[in-house]
């Protein structure tokens, strides 16, 4: 089959132009003049008898037959790239960006993290924690995956908390969380102990704001229903909006939260935190590593990804 295509290099110019909607960006990402780029697709469009762009005087936009030919054009380009990516050799080593929920780095994955260099001291290993991987129950798309270069040395990967879909993207489940009561050792042995949940009216209670929409949120309310509780207050109490400062100030002693098992593990066997009743409230939620499916067979994506589900596969989850 033979294809009638344009010059590559004018729907390379167009893409990038329509991304950024300016033309001096778009030159200086391809290392190319601004007058190259409007060349360039000033024949794009003489090819193909209509205009891409409006434009403004301080400003280009796209019409319609642009919009609508933007996103596979794109789709073509990621082709062109993934098939030519596929073909180059590359060693398992190199340098490797992870994203993660900051609890889920600080309370479980750095804990872990020795086991993996130890396997792999030939990668680079860059860990960066933001609240912006708890994902909104609506959430599509990986913010910043968009735009992944294949060409790039430098493989990006994320663990996120939300509901697992993600357009473009593979992804693995690790494990959800069961929140439970947590609190100091103090508190079973002091004044008031903790002998049953409704002892928990002689205590602060302790609030997790740290994701974002309050429905998704384990709740004390509806702890206090599991546990058979009434006519205790369950909305006052110190509020946090992280994980992290919420589990530092229950050891700490100044009150109960509720907590992800999975995260506490290694407090609670240490003896810094306990658990006083076996009582969970669980979320749709769960923990998930996803990466670029542009990129997912480089071999130090595989390397990382195949540790991260061992360690994973792991934890004890609590199960209905």
């Amino acid at each position: 089959m033979s294809y009638r295509l344009p010059p590559l290099n004018s729907l390379r110019a167009f893409e990038a132009a329509a991304r950024h909607l300016s033309f001096k960006k778009a030159s200086e990402e391809l290392a190319v003049t601004p007058t190259a780029i409007s060349h360039q697709i000033r024949g794009l469009e003489d090819y193909l008898g209509f205009a891409l762009f409006h434009r403004l005087t301080r400003a280009l936009d796209l019409t319609n037959e642009g919009r609508a030919m933007l996103p596979k054009v794109r789709e073509g380009l990621e082709c062109f790239a993934e098939s030519i990516e596929s073909t180059r050799p590359r060693e398992a080593g190199g340098r490797l960006l992870l994203s993660t929920p900051p609890a889920f780095a600080s309370r479980w994955l750095i804990p872990h993290l020795p086991k993996f260099t130890a396997r792999h001291p030939e990668i680079e290993l860059h860990l960066k924690s933001s609240l912006k991987t708890i994902d909104p129950p609506d959430a599509t798309v990986v913010s910043g995956f968009e735009a992944i270069d294949v060409r790039d040395d430098e493989s990006v990967l994320s663990v996120r908390f939300g509901r697992g879909r993600y357009a473009g993207c593979r992804v693995e489940r690790l494990f959800s969380p069961a929140y439970t009561a947590v609190c100091s050792p103090r508190l079973l042995t002091g004044m008031r102990p903790l002998n049953v949940p409704a002892d928990l009216r002689y205590h602060d209670l302790l609030h997790d704001d740290t994701i974002p929409e309050q429905m998704d949120r384990p709740s004390w309310s509806e702890w206090l229903q599991l546990a058979g509780v009434e006519g205790l207050n369950d909305h006052d109490g110190t509020h946090f909006s992280d994980s992290s400062l919420a589990l530092t100030a229950v050891i700490d002693g100044l009150g109960i939260a509720l907590a992800s098992k999975p995260l506490v593990s290694a407090e609670v066997a240490a003896g810094r935190l306990v658990i006083p009743f076996d009582i969970v409230v669980r979320r749709p939620q769960a923990y998930f590593l996803v990466t670029p499916e542009a990129v997912a067979e480089r071999p130090v994506i595989h390397a990382f990804s195949q540790w991260l589900l061992e360690e994973a596969a792991k934890v004890q989850e609590d199960r209905p």
